[in-house]
């Protein structure tokens, strides 16, 4: 008995530690009461992001300033901005980089740019790879005596 009591506990205790990330960054206390307007700051906030962890939400995140953000794009939602307002008002004040997914424009042209420069340079150093190991085999061709040994070896003439 004891030993399932101990194999369920560290069943749990795996559970919890295996689960953070289900667990979502927005606090009961910043929940607006009005059904619509937090599924609009949801949808918001997923659209965001985080300053600080730069790869995620500001719904998703548990930094200050994700919180900050969440409670901001709150308060302009309250105050009867509207999805376009509250977007364009960050924008202003943080800039592109707040979108999760940036526009495509003149600032953010090199942005959008840079996997595709990866690639083509990944590909010319691959076909440059090739290109000089294929002539270093042909530098090193064999001599005529080489030549007929190999050949008498693959004939199976010893």
């Amino acid at each position: 008995m004891r030993a399932v009591r101990k194999a369920l506990a560290l069943i749990a205790l795996a559970c919890g530690l295996l689960a953070p990330g289900a667990a979502m960054a927005v606090l009961p206390d910043e929940v607006l009461d009005d059904p619509a307007l937090e599924a609009r700051a949801r949808a918001l906030s997923l659209g965001l992001r985080c300053l600080v962890c730069q790869n995620q939400s500001i719904d998703d995140s548990d930094a200050p300033l994700a919180r900050d953000l969440r409670l901001l794009v709150r308060e302009r939602l309250v105050e009867g901005d509207t999805d376009e307002e509250v977007m364009t008002f960050l924008v202003a004040r943080y800039g592109d980089f707040i979108l999760l997914r940036p526009p495509f424009n003149a600032a953010t042209i090199l942005l959008w740019s840079i996997p595709a420069i990866a690639l083509l340079g990944a590909a010319g150093l691959t076909v440059a790879h090739f290109r000089r190991r294929s002539a270093t085999a042909a530098a090193t061709n064999l001599t005529a005596n080489e030549r007929a040994a190999l050949d008498r070896l693959m004939a199976g003439d010893d």
